[in-house]
Order: structure tokens, then C-alpha cells, then sequence
């Protein structure tokens, strides 16, 4: 064989595996991302929950389930999302597991939470663990009035 030849199937096979992995990727993606997925199950519910609370406030936090700083969050996420079931809507985003949210919300360091108000404008952002006390300082702060147990949040 020529010198020509053999660069010449060295070029295609780079090529094609090049094509392939490509392929790969773009599938992989598309299985581990919930949101492409339209039979999903968890994805329905999180668009029905988001549909009958458009007019509260909302709490993102995004992080990571083995994050250390994001272990210390959940259980403060977990009572407000229960003490202020009727005024707030709370929401965790592991990043780790749908990298694509971190791009969505362009959050830089976990875990960083996002507040929203009533009509989905964001006021204000947090990186960094955020203790419950201030959590509820940030809202009143940024005139969000969140009172336990009843439907009166105001902004």
C-alpha cells in the first residue's frame, strides 16, 4: 500500500468513530435528561404542581444529593415546602443528575438558590448554604410576606 492509501484510511476511520461518538453522545443526552423524555411520569407531575402553583412565590435551590452543603439544605427545603405549603412553592434540582438545569439556570457553584415571585420573575440569587432564618429574612426583605399554614403571601 501507498502512503496516500494509509493516510487516507486513517482520516476515514478518525472520521467515523468521530461520527459515532458524536451519535453516542447526542442519545446519551437525550436518556438522561428527564425533560426529553414525554412519557415521563415525574416530569407530568412537576408540570401539573407547577401549573396549579403559578401564583406563589418559588424557591429553587439547585445542588447535588452528595454535595455536602446540599445535605444540609434538604431538610430546611423540607420545612418550608411544609410550613408554607399555601404561600410557597419549593422546589430541589440535583445538577449532577440533570446537568442541563445547571445551563438552564446558569448557577455557577452549588448549591445556589433562586427566588422567584408570584409571576416567575427572579429577585434574587444565593450561592452558598442559606440558613431557614435567612431564607425568611431574604423574602421579607425583598417584600415577599410569607405567613405559615395560609394562602396570604404577598408581594
Amino acid at each position: 500500500m501507498n502512503k496516500t492509501i494509509k493516510i487516507l484510511i486513517v482520516i476515514v476511520l478518525v472520521v467515523v468513530v468521530g461520527i459515532v461518538f458524536a451519535l453516542k453522545q447526542n442519545s446519551k443526552s437525550a436518556d438522561s435528561n428527564p425533560l426529553a423524555t414525554e412519557n415521563n411520569p415525574q416530569e407530568t407531575k412537576n408540570q401539573k404542581d407547577a401549573e396549579t402553583t403559578v401564583n406563589l412565590p418559588r424557591l429553587v435551590d439547585l445542588g447535588a444529593d452528595k454535595c455536602i452543603p446540599c445535605k444540609m439544605m434538604a431538610p430546611i427545603l423540607e420545612e418550608l415546602k411544609t410550613e408554607y405549603a399555601a404561600v410557597l412553592n419549593v422546589e430541589f434540582i440535583d445538577v449532577w443528575k440533570n446537568p442541563d438545569a445547571g445551563q438552564k439556570y446558569g448557577i455557577r457553584v452549588i448549591p445556589t438558590q433562586i427566588f422567584y415571585d408570584a409571576s416567575g420573575k427572579e429577585l434574587f440569587r444565593h450561592e452558598g448554604f442559606f440558613s431557614k432564618e435567612d431564607i425568611l429574612a431574604k423574602w421579607k426583605k425583598i417584600g415577599v410576606t410569607l405567613e405559615k399554614g395560609t394562602n396570604n403571601a404577598t408581594n
